[in-house]
């Protein structure tokens, strides 16, 4: 189980990130609308921010699979020993 724990942390390690990302743009609004800072400069660097937002999101819908993968694989290793169970214990009867 050490390697879906792993995965679950790094998510939540991107979603917290992501997170603080979106309150970055939040801050850079407020600043343009008290005019700190210019329209261009704030849209220059939103769509910097928004860049890696986009590359986090990937990187979590990455994870996930690699966790529904590895779910997947347990359940397949837990059938077959259980099969391999019943079917030792059809050959001692």
């Amino acid at each position: 189980m050490g390697f879906i724990e792993r995965l679950e942390r790094n998510i939540a390690r991107l979603e917290k990130k992501i997170e603080k990302e979106q309150m970055r743009i939040e801050h850079l609004h407020e600043k343009c609308e008290s005019k700190k800072i210019t329209k261009a400069n704030f849209n220059i660097r939103k769509m910097q921010i928004e860049g890696k937002i986009h590359a986090m999101n990937s990187r979590i819908r990455v994870l996930q699979g690699g966790m529904t993968k590895e779910k997947k694989h347990q359940e397949e290793k837990a059938k077959e020993k259980q099969e391999k169970k019943e079917e030792k214990e059809g050959k001692k009867k």
